[in-house]
């Protein structure tokens, strides 16, 4: 069977062009108003951070974080909207300066997991059983001030902790394997899986593969999809462009090289993405010179890349690429792919 394709995107990939070196460009949006761009740019699904639902949660109770989170599932349900995920937002915060769930302070460890265990609560009240975890700062800037065995062990309890305290939620871990933290401590799609794996619901912790954190660690995205989906661990992806090992661009789907997002899209078509309810991410960034009329065309540009790259892969020679493999003729099979993507 062919994929069954549901776009989403987080509020933040609408934003005001600041950056590391200069400040914001375009008006900010407000998040509401946000919400109201979705349909119009052909996405179903909005990804949240868990202060994207529940703004300044970190001064309020339970109790008031889940009335807040209603609220917001109200404004999804008025808009057709659903959400696809929570992820606690554990880089910010400055008790997480030296890690969440790996930082060598306990009481900051306690915070990471109280956070996260809120950040469920707003995943249950939006609707959705899925939290995504980017372990931003579960890695370190100078190697010897951790130690990488215990670091897997504390994540393995956090993860531990939290399928305990919902044993209906899913964990998808988003790995990368450096920015902002001079290296992580689960940089690969492989990583996340082998951590899955140590957990003591292995069938409830999966991967999130972001095309960009592939690309930074110098593997294809492609083989890492292959590879979670080997285990049946792809349950998100965020889609994206990266030029090069540098920093974290986000850049539209396609930009840079089509051929790998060609393949991206191939791996995800031909074992049949989406069948599961699995969405299409999209994690992409506005060029920070776009003039704030046209801010949002990076979402919409990725998106029907995106789908024009289903339409080729649909119409693959199968019978002459199963005839070039058998014969092994690599070099006529490369030269169909690139055709195939000239249009010819």
């Amino acid at each position: 069977m062919a994929g069954v394709y549901r776009f989403s995107f987080g509020p933040w990939n609408i934003h005001g062009g600041a950056d590391p070196f200069g400040p914001a460009v375009r008006d900010e949006i407000s998040f509401a108003e946000k919400l109201t761009y979705y349909k119009e740019l052909g996405f179903d699904g909005v990804q949240f951070h868990d202060d994207d639902a529940v703004p300044e949660m970190n001064d309020l109770s339970p109790q008031q974080i889940q009335d807040k989170a209603k609220a917001v599932k109200r404004q999804l349900d008025d808009l057709g909207l659903q959400a696809e995920f929570v992820a606690p937002r554990l880089w910010e915060d400055a008790r997480t300066i030296d890690g969440g769930y790996t930082a060598n302070d306990p009481e900051c460890r306690a915070y990471a997991l109280e956070r996260s265990k809120r950040a469920i609560d707003i995943a249950n009240a939006l609707g959705t059983d899925l939290i995504v975890l980017w372990l931003a700062r579960e890695g370190s800037t100078i190697r010897e001030a951790k130690n990488a065995k215990a670091a897997v062990d504390q994540l393995v309890e956090a993860l531990n902790q939290m399928l305990e305290y919902d044993p209906k939620m899913r964990f998808a871990i988003e790995p990368k394997p450096n920015e902002p933290m001079d290296q992580a401590y689960i940089p690969t799609t492989g990583h996340a899986v082998g951590l899955a794996y140590l957990t003591q619901d292995p069938r409830r912790v999966g991967v999130n593969i972001e095309s960009a954190h592939a690309i930074l660690a110098g593997l294809d995205p492609s083989d890492e999809m292959g590879y979670a989906l080997a285990h049946g661990k792809l349950w998100t992806v965020h889609l994206n462009d990266q030029n090069g090992p540098k920093f974290d661009e986000d850049k539209t789907f396609g930009a840079v090289d089509l051929r790998r997002a060609f393949n991206q899209v191939w791996m995800l078509e031909r074992y049949d993405y989406g069948q599961h309810g699995e969405w299409v991410g999209l994690d992409v960034k506005a060029m920070r010179s776009q003039k704030s009329r046209a801010a949002t065309k990076h979402l919409s540009n990725s998106r029907t890349i995106f789908l024009q790259l289903v339409e080729l892969v649909r119409r693959l020679d199968e019978k002459t690429i199963r005839r070039l493999i058998k014969e092994r003729d690599y070099e006529e099979l490369e030269l169909l792919i690139l055709n195939h993507l000239l249009g010819q």
